[in-house]
């Protein structure tokens, strides 16, 4: 962890409380999921760094809520701006504390610096709701207070940058708490901000299991927002409604994609492959089961299968990995688990199955071919690059089966037929359809989940909303 730059000096990691750098007397590290080594200490916050915190957040939101939109978009723009011209050493960060390889990061950081842009270029106008010769009723938006942002581990840039600015140009202020597996960029994603804002406006805590609880129980902390696995979703929305804190809960998915029998099998296996495998499907919008129609299923299947194969797995500093690592050893098991199970289910292997002991967490990719509905691969979310295929028939059935589960968070269906395709794709039960896409996303577009996979949505204009209490005002006339 020794990369520099002539900004910002990527060896030495702090808390950021009110616009200084805060070193704490207990400290944490993370992991170097390629090959197991410690990366460089980080700060555990206390409950009273917390406290400190939310008091710098309460006094920075008072004096930036009432700055003009222009003004906090000019500062948005102005860190966007810093940001890209620290994006090598941001990619080469996010690749040792997250694995994903650096092409992967890379692209991970372009779209952090095009989301602050985009998210803070939405319009969130008055709308007037009557407007008589009696009367006048606008409804506004105004922003809550003081906010937190819970981030996982699988996209430690882009999903925090999403909070941070919602929250930010919607006039708010934020602390961000990394998930303890990656906290490193975040931490300077926050060190980074200084110069452009109110001090106490953007803060950031690392910190142990402990400081999630102590902020979701808060009373400053008036909006959660959470990414990150259903059971913890619901712990979080339990914590919140102690003190009726708005949350925001984007969760876990089990994204199904139905394969008609129409496609064209050139053009799709390149474009459906890494749309199942990128960041060793570690994406809660990932497709995790695929359904293949059965007069093509044998043909899909071995055309996926070679594709795979000449994907590279290794660590993601080299060049042209496609695999890297699983991001923890908690992950790893998990993985191994449910490899585990295939054995013992007696599924049938189209791909991968085994695992080479390494100095890190990484796991081949694995194809099963037809296994059962019940079998767990199919029923649980793998966060892991084990893939189930599946035969169709007709279409009440594949919708039945993509439809089962608790979870739903996206879908797709790949077909040349796009009257079908659509008719099809508009009775999934998820937050985002896909028509021949999966996992495309853009700024201006809100995402979230139904059932289990989350209460609310982020980014668009309604992700922005999610900062806001609605006010209505009432002016009547002089007669």
């Amino acid at each position: 962890m020794s990369t520099t730059t002539a900004g910002l000096d990527f060896t030495n990691f702090h808390n950021i409380i009110n616009g200084e750098l805060i070193s704490t007397a207990v400290t944490q590290n993370g992991i170097n999921p390629a090959n197991r080594k410690s990366n460089s200490p980080v700060p555990v916050a206390s409950h009273a760094d917390l406290d400190k915190a939310v008091t710098a957040a309460q006094v920075a939101f008072e004096q930036w809520s009432r700055y003009p939109l222009e003004d906090r978009r000019r500062a948005l723009f102005a860190y966007s701006d810093a940001l890209n011209a620290e994006k090598e050493a941001f990619t080469s960060l996010l690749t040792k504390e997250q694995g994903k390889p650096l092409s992967q990061a890379a692209v991970e950081v372009d779209m952090a610096v095009a989301w602050i842009k985009g998210l803070a270029s939405l319009e969130l106008p008055e709308v007037v709701l009557e407007d008589t010769p009696e009367r006048k009723i606008v409804q506004r938006f105004t922003p809550i207070g003081v906010s937190a942002a819970i981030v996982p581990w699988n996209f430690p840039v882009l999903l925090a940058i999403g909070k941070i600015v919602s929250a930010l140009i919607t006039g708010n202020s934020i602390i961000v708490k990394p998930s303890p597996f990656t906290p490193y960029t975040a931490l300077k994603l926050a060190e980074l901000a200084i110069p452009f804002f109110p001090k106490g406006l953007f803060q950031a805590l690392s910190g142990d299991d402990q400081l999630g609880p102590w902020i979701t129980m808060h009373p400053g902390i008036r909006k959660i927002s959470f990414t990150g696995s259903t059971l913890t979703g619901k712990r979080v929305s339990a914590a919140c409604a102690q003190n009726l804190k708005r949350c925001t809960l984007e969760l876990g998915g089990n994204d199904a994609a139905i394969v008609c029998e129409d496609v064209d099998l050139d053009a799709l296996i390149p474009k459906i492959a890494p749309l199942c495998f990128l960041n060793s499907s570690q994406v809660c919008m990932m497709i995790k089961r695929v359904y293949v129609h059965e007069s093509i299923y044998e043909l899909f299947r071995d055309r996926l299968v070679a594709y795979v194969k000449s994907l590279p797995v290794g660590d993601g500093a080299q060049p042209d990995v496609f695999f890297g690592p699983l991001q923890n050893e908690m992950q790893y098991h998990k993985a191994l688990d449910l490899l585990n199970s295939i054995s013992t289910e007696r599924l049938r292997l189209a791909l991968g199955g085994t695992v080479n002991e390494s100095g890190g967490y990484f796991i081949h990719p694995t194809i099963i071919d037809n296994p059962p509905d019940t079998a767990r691969v199919v029923v649980e979310e793998p966060f892991a690059p084990l893939l189930p295929l599946m035969k169709w028939t007709t279409e009440e059935e594949v919708i039945a089966r993509a439809n089962a589960g608790p979870t739903g968070l996206g879908g797709s269906v790949w077909g040349r037929d796009l009257n079908r395709a659509q008719r099809l794709a508009a009775r999934l039960e998820c937050g985002s359809i896909w028509v021949n896409s999966h996992f495309a996303v853009a700024p201006h577009v809100p995402f979230g989940g139904c059932k289990e996979s989350g209460t609310g949505v982020e980014w668009g204009v309604d992700g922005l909303k999610a900062y806001c209490n609605s006010q209505t005002v009432w002016v009547f006339k002089n007669d």
